[in-house]
């Protein structure tokens, strides 16, 4: 028999054994690695400062930890609470606004399909589909904290053998030192990855100045709206209307017209339209080593697919494979055009 398709047939059923072995934490890897080339600028900045590998690896780690999964863990403790504290009367009042809500005339044809939708709003089902997605998200954080600290162990130990790894893939991966490979894959990830964490702080932050001002918890709005806004269109809409309307139902009407007016005035209208562009073209210009273009659709789209497939974590899985599948395509452009050029 001859030795290679021996080996080949070995390979197969040891890797169909470690895939086997490993399935429940691919996930959490795949993501750790994701994370860890995203990051890679950051890992180069702080080696600069940190020489210990050990040391280095734990301070970013801790940098992620606090940036990324400590808010999280916050908001989803701070959120189970008021689910468990609901009053299903506030449904109450806020479904009745709807008597004395009068539809303006420039919607036209479309009056008599949001007046059904109106009228169709039931209370009593809305405050059981509350609670019951309150107690949904109970039973499943204890599995998101599980990801959440798989996550940060696996990125821990990418970054630690980051240099080893690296240069396993170089030597393995048929690509030159110098290919367009590794700079292109990490450029777009950082641009995505620095890009969608900044804009978040930023909306997050300015949701929290206005709702502490009305008396509310602002942390627990901000990390809400800050991750809310990472869901295209939609994402702070799901927060700030639902607030507006509680301020009205409770006969604050002032308080509901300035945050809906600040919403869309100065998180989505100044922040969302002029400044997170030019966040964007910081991270392009500063953070990353050559100046990767994203086209922002396809980000808009890739995030909306990875949310829809993925869940959560689809917001990091659904742009990373399309920038993946992008990348790849530009490498192989270079490449068929080296290959033309050395045959010409």
């Amino acid at each position: 028999m001859n030795r290679y398709y021996f080996l080949l047939g070995l390979f197969i059923i040891v890797l169909y054994g470690v895939w086997y072995l490993y399935q429940p934490f691919l996930m959490p890897m795949f993501i750790a690695s994701l994370l860890a080339l995203a990051t890679a600028n950051l890992n180069l900045y702080i080696s600069k400062y940190i020489k210990n590998n050990l040391l280095k690896a734990i301070s970013i780690t801790l940098v992620l930890g606090v940036l990324f999964f400590a808010p999280l863990v916050y908001a989803l403790n701070a959120s189970t609470t008021i689910v468990n504290n609901f009053d299903p009367t506030v449904i109450d009042k806020i479904i009745g606004l709807k008597k004395d809500f009068v539809l303006p005339d420039f919607l036209g044809s479309a009056k008599p399909y949001i007046k059904s939708f109106l009228d169709s709003l039931d209370s009593q089902e809305i405050a059981k589909k509350i609670i019951t997605s309150g107690t949904h998200i109970v039973q499943k954080s204890a599995g998101f904290f599980k990801d959440m600290f798989l996550i940060l162990v696996f990125y821990f130990f990418v970054n630690l053998y980051s240099k080893d790894l690296v240069r396993f893939l170089k030597d393995t991966l048929p690509f030159d030192d110098d290919s367009p490979f590794f700079k292109e894959i990490s450029g777009v990830m950082s641009v995505v990855f620095y890009s969608t964490l900044l804009t978040a702080i930023l909306e997050g932050a300015l949701f929290a100045i206005i709702v502490m001002f009305f008396g509310y918890d602002g942390l627990l709005f901000g990390i809400l709206y800050g991750f809310g806004s990472l869901i295209p269109v939609i994402g702070g809409i799901i927060l700030w209307l639902p607030l507006a309307l509680y301020e009205y139902a409770l006969g604050h009407t002032t308080n509901a017209i300035i945050i809906a007016l600040y919403s869309i005035i100065v998180i989505s209208v100044i922040a969302d339209t002029f400044i997170k562009p030019m966040i964007i073209k910081y991270v392009q210009d500063t953070m990353t080593r050559d100046r990767t273009r994203i086209n922002e659709i396809v980000v808009f789209f890739s995030i909306i697919a990875g949310l829809t497939t993925y869940g959560f974590w689809g917001m990091i899985l659904g742009p990373a494979i399309t920038t993946f599948f992008i990348s790849l395509a530009k490498i192989y452009q270079v490449l068929l055009n080296e290959e033309k050029t050395k045959s010409a």
